[in-house]
């Protein structure tokens, strides 16, 4: 009965104009995956961090510097000699000087701050995957609840549409019964009225399905929103053999929420070492060279020239700066309030783990429950029907034996679906939702 249902609820949706895409989830995960803007976005965040891990970065090469200078002064000046007594005028004086030269600085060693600086470089590098990761696993875990959540819609749209046919083959024989006399009005206003309201209820349920559909397009990055898609799969099917000391064991070693949280503690841990790199001297190498040209109006010479190169090693110690150990102090408080958010994440996580392992068995056995509950009541139904068209029961029992049986398909179609939840949930959480790619 379920395969009858979801084809008439994918005639419904091609009613809608154009031919349907008929996708299955490890397709719409590709498509996503390759066009999804957060993921997008989280791919460049990761190239900026890979880009900025270079050695020149963290201050392992030199710096080689170019400059040059062009320099004039317009002067005029009395002088009185002194052996003669005579005032010597210069007028308009103009000295010109140019000068260009090469500069090399290089920090030999400044008490492992450089090797730190890298190391935190590569640490960032490391962070910005695990990060596009959980992004990943994020979408990976949206897109897979939002494929089957349409599957569910649609299943629950089929639902509603075999009540409409059902209430409407009922208010048939009630009208035929009731010009003939057979059946009262009460029976065909009560027959009409549940025939408009399961028809309100399909109508309800339609914009649902498109709810759905416009959300599982975004995902995928689909421009055209509202273009018809169909799922390859017609049913909801959760994954019943997980063990829970294997999702435990999974956590601890793959969660990536766990592996950034400890990422993040070994940058607190960089973070002290450079602290206590300033209680190291310092050597820096430089060198360059120069060349300078001077023209002068009133000097002895009339121009002069000037080049030559240079080098040498500056050592050095800071004594104080007055913020070391205020600095150190802290650094140190970072690190533990690292390791003590990591705690705090693993605590929580353990928590979130043992209350979806509760409900997946819960719903687990509710699944079970609910397909012995179809069965019952679609027997009932069958009994309920044949007894209403040889005039046995009321129009109100027979309602009731519907509404049972719809109600039935109902929660069977509820419990599938959040037992799907759950499976996701515990998949990422153990740190395989790319099990869903297989």
């Amino acid at each position: 009965m379920r395969k009858i249902l979801f084809t008439i609820a994918a005639l419904m949706a091609m009613t809608i104009g154009a031919s349907a895409q008929k996708l299955t989830l490890q397709e719409c995960l590709m498509k996503g995956l390759e066009n999804n803007y957060s993921l997008r976005i989280s791919r460049n965040k990761e190239q900026i961090a890979h880009n900025n891990a270079t050695l020149a970065n963290a201050g392992y090469l030199p710096s080689l510097d170019l400059n040059a200078g062009y320099n004039a002064s317009l002067s005029s000046s009395d002088s009185k000699m002194r052996s003669t007594g005579e005032t010597q005028e210069v007028r308009n004086s103009l000295d010109q000087g140019l000068n260009a030269g090469i500069g090399l600085s290089w920090t030999i060693f400044d008490g492992f701050n450089i090797s730190t600086n890298y190391k935190q470089l590569k640490e960032l590098e490391r962070m910005g995957e695990t990060n596009t990761r959980i992004t990943i696993e994020d979408f990976i875990a949206n897109l897979t609840a939002e494929y089957y959540n349409f599957i569910q819609q649609r299943l629950r749209l089929a639902n509603y549409y075999y009540a409409v046919r059902l209430s409407k083959e009922r208010l048939r024989i009630v009208e035929e019964r009731y010009n003939i006399g057979n059946f009262s009005r009460l029976d065909y206003q009560q027959a009409k009225v549940d025939f408009n309201a399961d028809s309100a209820q399909y109508i309800k349920q339609q914009e649902i399905v498109l709810t759905s559909r416009i959300a599982l397009n975004e995902l995928m990055a689909i421009e055209e929103v509202y273009t018809p898609i169909e799922t390859a799969e017609t049913d909801i099917v959760a994954d019943t053999t997980f063990l829970f000391n294997d999702l435990w064991n999974n956590m601890l070693q793959h969660n990536a929420e766990l592996l950034y949280a400890d990422q993040n503690n070994t940058m607190a841990q960089l973070d002290y070492k450079k602290v206590l790199s300033r209680n190291y001297p310092y050597v820096r190498l430089n060198a360059g060279y120069d060349y300078s040209f001077n023209k002068y109006d009133t000097n002895s010479y009339t121009r002069r020239s000037n080049w030559g190169g240079s080098a040498g090693v500056t050592v050095g110690f800071n004594l104080w700066d007055g913020n070391r150990r205020r600095e150190k102090r802290n650094a140190k408080i970072e690190i533990a309030n690292a390791e003590l958010q990591r705690n705090q994440l693993e605590l929580a996580l353990k928590a979130e783990l043992g209350n979806l392992w509760q409900a997946y068995r819960n719903n687990i056995q509710l699944l079970n429950l609910e397909k012995q509950n179809v069965v019952t009541a679609r027997e009932n139904h069958e009994i309920a029907k044949e007894r209403y068209m040889l005039g046995d029961i009321s129009g109100i029992e027979m309602r009731e034996a519907q509404k049972s049986l719809l109600d039935a398909e109902e929660r069977l179609i509820s419990v599938e679906y959040q037992t799907k939840l759950c499976e996701i949930s515990l998949l990422q959480i153990s740190g395989n939702a790319s099990k869903y790619l297989e």
